[in-house]
């Protein structure tokens, strides 16, 4: 693995959250999921994915992160450069976040954080 920002997500999920990525997909070995640990529901999925799938100019592959996100705020992120409507997941109520530099690292890990918080079916 190469990408330096998905090793720092990493670090900070399982400092946070007790989380360890995994790949459920043998056949997509750049793909990882983060679930919650009591419950196993996905709170983040990081893929790789060719740019026109997400309707970007150029070629090649992109790493991103899909998160869940309030829709109001996901709205107003998508407005911003490196936010798109989510990848292969509901475009509404999830986010992805491009991993390549162009959003900052507090704002992926503040919406790591809020896609935690959305997803704990035991926040009560």
């Amino acid at each position: 693995m190469e990408n330096k920002l998905i090793l720092e997500i990493f670090e900070y999920v399982k400092r946070e959250y007790g989380t360890i990525p995994d790949n459920p997909w043998k056949n997509s070995p750049g793909n990882y999921v983060l679930r919650h640990k009591d419950t196993n529901k996905w709170y983040g999925l990081i893929m790789s994915v060719e740019r026109k799938k997400l309707g970007l100019s150029g070629t090649g592959i992109v790493d991103v992160i899909n998160l869940k996100c309030e829709p109001l705020l996901a709205d107003i992120l998508r407005q911003q450069s490196g936010i798109l409507p989510a990848y292969h997941m509901n475009h509404v109520k999830w986010i992805s976040v491009l991993l390549d530099g162009s959003v900052s690292m507090d704002t992926i890990l503040g919406q790591i954080d809020m896609s935690y918080s959305l997803t704990d079916s035991n926040k009560k």
